[in-house]
């Protein structure tokens, strides 16, 4: 029962993997560089008994001839390639138990995607209550923007010039006289 569960886990991490970064693939077919991060993100390229050329050169021999992708058969041929040599000492029962619980359950990692580069030299430029002039205005005090009304200057049919102080004080001059 243990074992089937365990199984499970490994195909639902191989579908993970062949779909990652590939909005058209359907989780039976994992592709070589899906293959290659898999081995990596899970740890099975330890860099020392294990390689990405071990990986690449063991998932050239297991794929067909004319194809550019594993099944999940494949893939479990291409680990049990693998884990006697990521695990030495151990039998070949063993290690291929070993290789499984390192890739059960994983998922593919993004680190650093979506990280924001935010250098002294950015934030200067970035920070709105620096800016000045026609600039300024485009912003509120809290720093966002205004959208239309701060770019396009809005006619006031008034009659006066723009930025005239005393704009609408001619009628109570002519009163008063």
């Amino acid at each position: 029962m243990a074992e089937s569960t365990d199984m499970e886990l490994l195909l639902d991490s191989f579908k993970k993997f062949a779909i990652h970064g590939d909005t058209k693939a359907t989780g039976k077919e994992m592709n070589g560089k899906n293959w290659a991060k898999l081995c990596k993100d899970c740890k099975v390229i330890d860099g020392k008994n294990v390689t990405s050329t071990d990986v690449d050169i063991v998932f050239t021999k297991v794929k067909a001839k004319s194809s550019r992708v594993i099944t999940y058969e494949e893939f479990q041929k291409a680990l049990e390639e693998l884990a006697p040599k990521r695990f030495k000492g151990q039998s070949k029962e063993e290690s291929l138990k070993s290789i499984y619980k390192l890739i059960e359950g994983k998922e593919p990692t993004n680190v650093g995607v979506t990280k924001v580069a935010k250098t002294g030299a950015v934030e200067r430029l970035t920070d709105t209550t620096k800016y000045t002039g026609s600039h300024k205005e485009r912003f509120d005090e809290s720093g966002k923007g205004k959208g239309k009304s701060g770019r396009e200057e809005l006619v006031e049919n008034t009659g006066y010039v723009g930025a005239y102080k005393n704009a609408g004080t001619y009628d109570e001059k002519t009163k008063a006289k």
